[in-house]
């Protein structure tokens, strides 16, 4: 992670609000998270103010969300942070930042989804309103995404058995998840033109509220292809159980090798989110504890799909 070299502070975002879009200067102004790329802080009850703070590509992602969410979010069925503003990189601050829509909820990695029908029918939900055509000139996922899984076989290979050296998946489990992965890629190619992904849904960009999801975040890994990236989400997110319901209510139903190529991605996204959480546990930059659980959660289900 690269950090910003200046503070963020509620008196900064007042000044940069000030000199670009003072009809918001005076609303109050308190922290409300740090993400992997950006920080959000609370503009009144409303807004959220978004400005980079880490990795040096979350500038062009910000652009990115900024861009094209406008024009996606009327046709979602869960709130998202809809940009409202954008803010140009000046010498008190020298990166771009925006204003959003507040989305309400805490995030799927410090409050789990609990009720398994109803978050099953809101995800599926929100990926078939989300999965639509995308134009031409869609942006293209970075780290692969979207794309075929066959093109990421030597990160996957560094990334497994560097987890399973750590100890961060049990010995028993790893035949079974090598070959959810060789499964996964030998599937048939996604057939259908290149659909909008949200790319980059895991629990912390899934928000929650009494038990179910109440919205989806961070959008700037929006990119377009192979709907099953997205797919893969359901064995992260979801409670035990509700896999099933999940695959069933997305339209159109996903055949057998959309599910073999999602089970892969999953799987990708499983042993990132054991890298986060374990960073977090051990305190190092960029670390947070509480992605090992869904990781390890997720790498359960996958291992028991095989059988």
């Amino acid at each position: 992670m690269t950090h910003s070299d200046t503070e963020i502070t509620a008196e900064l975002i007042r000044d940069l609000l000030h000199d670009q879009h003072p009809d918001l200067a005076d609303r109050p102004v308190r922290f409300g998270a740090r993400g992997w790329d950006n920080q959000l802080w609370r503009l009144g009850e409303d807004l959220a103010v978004r400005l980079p703070w880490a990795t040096e590509h979350a500038d062009v992602l910000l652009r990115r969300e900024h861009a094209w969410l406008p024009g996606l979010a009327p046709h979602l069925p869960l709130p998202v942070p809809v940009p409202q503003r954008l803010g140009e990189p000046t010498s008190r601050f020298p990166r771009p930042w925006t204003v959003t829509t507040w989305v309400p909820g805490e995030p799927a990695d410090r409050a789990p989804a609990t009720r398994g029908a109803e978050t099953a029918d809101a995800l599926a939900g929100f990926l078939t309103a989300l999965h639509r055509p995308a134009p031409a000139d869609a942006p293209v996922g970075g780290h692969g995404r979207g794309g075929p899984l066959s093109a990421l076989t030597d990160p996957f290979a560094a990334q497994f058995e560097a987890a399973l050296a750590a100890g961060l998946i049990e010995e028993h489990a790893a035949p079974a998840l090598r070959e959810v992965w060789a499964d996964a890629v030998a599937a048939p190619a996604w057939p259908g033109p290149a659909l909008w992904l949200h790319g980059d849904l895991h629990p912390a960009n899934v928000l929650t509220q009494d038990g179910t999801l109440c919205g989806v975040i961070d959008f700037g890994d929006l990119c377009s292809g192979d709907p099953a990236w997205d797919l893969a989400a359901g064995w992260l997110l979801l409670p035990d159980g509700a896999l099933d319901r999940f695959h069933r209510a997305y339209r159109p139903v996903p055949d057998g090798a959309a599910l073999r190529r999602a089970r892969g991605a999953a799987l990708l996204k499983a042993l990132v989110c054991l890298q986060v959480g374990e960073a977090g546990v051990r305190g190092r930059p960029g670390g947070k504890a509480s992605w090992g659980p869904p990781g390890r959660a997720a790498l359960r289900r996958l291992a028991a799909s095989v059988h």
